[in-house]
């Protein structure tokens, strides 16, 4: 059967096709530089905190240091708080050469002992700890310093006032000690970071190395050759999409031999009828005489039927299994009134034979979901082969009815299917031997596809009332109302 191709989607840009999706190699590649690229930053983030941290952490001790002598200078004399230094003041507090360094003693009224007032006041802590040197940070003079401070009694009573005792220093060595971390830290990331990139690019390469050659395995094939990837060879990774690729060809294999089969078999019952149709042609060609013309004629009329009819089953069965994959057009149809409409169809068939054609509905309608077109074509094969193989006034009738499914029945009172016979008559081109009628042999075969399509089941039975055949489809339940009215009897006369 010919296939179709998709015409090729239109962009804003033209007539170009839509871009084709990033590689396998380039995802992968993706995903693994971008954390990279975006935790980059944030490592550096982190490093520069960790290194203020212990570039502060030795500077603290230092000052700590500093906190706790200045302390121990600090005396109580009259009422009075006084610091008696061994040396000058700026002698011991500004001799550092890349810092300020500020200090201050500051009574418990405020008042600035000694020292430098820039530095601001600070409340106590709610419970106080003897000896207990605390941290902050702040800003004089427009610099950041880092000060410690610490809270002393003037006297050893609990209620006696407290002494403020502060340094504080610019954060000049702490800083060049934090860049020097820093730059120790993130130099050597500057030469890992591309070398990671060309490992990781050598890596993928080699990763997906079995890939490209599954590729040039696959493109070295022939167009002909449909037989299994061995599994074993490939990454386990791909097995499983290996594996489904391999259930794939083998249905591919199996629908060509089918069609190939299929193409054999129409081509030898085309080449019957039209042998015979020219050879009727032939013999008419050569009479002379009105009446025998008139019965070659007749003849070559009904060999043209029957070649039409073969034909129309081909496409038929063509068109059901063009839709094994994708049922088109599927819709909500009533099975009743398809049922009604062929059999008024067929009825001047039947009554050409004296056979008695009737409908037995169920009295509501049966909801399936399904295409009107095969079901109506599924439904004509199996009233037409009742009344083909159905001697002359004899009785056709087609049955509609719910018993734990939806079942649409055609019994006859015909010449019935021996049991040996009831499976073969599904296959295509076969014709039970004897039954005196004239048929191509793929009335069955169409019904049976129609019906898988549809999820359903067909079934052939002996005529349980007597002489025939009893035709069962069963499709899955449908909508049907919840009282359902009580079957009739409806037939057309037959005069």
């Amino acid at each position: 059967m010919p296939s179709r191709r998709r015409k090729p989607e239109k962009t804003a840009a033209g007539n170009r096709p839509p871009s084709q999706p990033n590689s396998l190699f380039g995802e992968i590649l993706d995903w693994m530089l971008a954390p990279l690229l975006f935790l980059w930053p944030i490592s550096i983030i982190v490093t520069h905190n960790v290194a203020d941290n212990i570039a502060n952490e030795p500077y603290d001790r230092a000052m700590a240091d500093s906190v706790r002598a200045l302390a121990r200078l600090v005396s109580v004399e009259d009422g009075q708080v006084a610091v008696h230094f061994p040396a000058p003041p700026r002698a011991l507090f500004r001799a550092d050469q890349d810092d300020t360094v500020y200090y201050q003693v500051a009574d418990s009224g405020g008042d600035v002992v000694t020292g430098d007032r820039e530095i601001s006041r600070v409340p106590p802590p709610p419970a106080l700890i003897p000896e207990e040197v605390l941290y902050r940070d702040d800003i004089i003079h427009g610099e950041e310093v880092r000060i410690a401070y610490q809270f002393l009694r003037a006297w050893p009573e609990p209620a006696s006032p407290l002494v403020l005792v502060q340094v504080a220093e610019t954060r000049n060595k702490r800083s060049d000690l934090a860049s020097r971390v820093v730059t120790g830290v993130l130099l050597p990331q500057f030469a890992i970071i591309p070398i990671a990139v060309v490992l990781v690019w050598v890596g993928l390469t080699r990763g997906i190395a079995p890939l490209k050659r599954l590729q040039s395995l696959i493109r070295r094939r022939r167009p002909t050759d449909l037989s299994p990837i061995a599994a074993a060879s490939v990454p386990e990774e791909v097995r499983p999409l290996i594996v489904a690729f391999n259930d794939m060809m083998a249905r591919l294999e199996e629908n060509l031999q089918a069609q190939q089969r299929f193409i054999a078999d129409a081509a030898h019952q085309m080449r019957t009828p039209l042998t015979g149709l020219k050879m009727q042609t032939d013999l008419a060609l050569l009479e002379s005489d009105p009446a025998q013309l008139r019965e070659s004629l007749a003849r070559i009329a009904d060999s043209t039927d029957r070649a039409s009819h073969l034909i129309n089953q081909l496409l038929s069965l063509a068109r059901a299994e063009a839709s094994f994959e994708k049922l088109y057009a599927v819709e909500q149809v009533d099975l009743e009134t398809i049922v009604r409409d062929v059999a008024l169809e067929l009825f001047p068939r039947a009554q050409a034979k004296g056979i008695d054609l009737g409908i037995e509905p169920c009295g509501h309608p049966l909801l399936i979901e399904g295409n009107p077109v095969l079901l109506r074509e599924m439904i004509k094969n199996l009233i037409d082969n009742a009344i083909k193989y159905t001697p002359d006034h004899g009785r056709v009738t087609a049955r509609t009815r719910v018993a734990g499914a939806i079942v649409f029945e055609v019994e006859d009172t015909g010449i019935g299917i021996p049991e040996a016979d009831r499976e073969r008559v599904f296959e295509r081109f076969y014709r039970v031997l004897g039954s005196g009628a004239d048929g191509s042999g793929l009335g069955l075969p169409i019904v049976r596809e129609i019906a898988e399509l549809h999820r359903a089941t067909v079934a052939l039975t002996p005529n349980p009332s007597g002489h025939g055949t009893l035709a069962q489809v069963l499709f899955p339940r449908g909508q049907l109302p919840t009282l359902p009215a009580p079957p009739f009897v409806d037939s057309f006369p037959v005069t």
